[in-house]
């Protein structure tokens, strides 16, 4: 009986071992922007090992130009950054919520894409969806490039 025990922890350890393995290899894979097709290159560039997956300037110009919305997620490998629903204090029948992709490890205009969403307050004080102003995506993206240039601008000064 103990003969048979020992060799069935001998059996599982490899197993967890083996799915280990396995789920290890699947991080060494390269991203692909969504919707994109398999045979096409990819405009995301590989990163060095032990560094973050996307270019730093950008994602560190994101965290501060989105510092004001509460933070649900930071993903610095794979290059997402999920704000929590923020209501300005002055307007409090509206909020926002963004996501921000940062697509590239090299400090590019097309390396970066934020998502806004809007909701308003119905009559019956639930939150509905609402239009965006076409800009303000745009702006934020503007705003998260300009402040990564002046980072990478004190960076090479240093």
């Amino acid at each position: 009986m103990a003969l048979e025990r020992g060799r069935l922890k001998q059996v599982v350890r490899i197993a967890v071992l083996g799915l280990f393995l396995v789920g290890l290899t699947a991080c060494g894979t390269t991203r692909r922007l969504l919707g994109r097709d398999e045979n096409a290159p990819s405009r995301v560039a590989e990163a060095p090992a032990g560094s973050i997956g996307v270019n730093g300037f950008l994602w560190r110009a994101t965290l501060d130009t989105l510092s004001f919305m509460p933070l649900v997620s930071a993903d610095p490998y794979g290059g997402v950054i999920i704000t929590d629903w923020y209501a300005n204090p002055k307007v409090p029948g509206e909020r926002f919520k963004a996501t921000a992709y940062i697509l590239d490890s090299r400090l590019r205009a097309d390396g970066l894409n934020v998502a806004v969403n809007k909701q308003v307050r119905d009559a019956a004080g639930a939150w509905v969806d609402a239009p965006l102003a076409e800009q303000t995506e745009t702006d934020i993206e503007n705003a998260i490039l300009t402040r990564a240039r002046q980072l990478r601008l004190s960076n090479i000064g240093n």
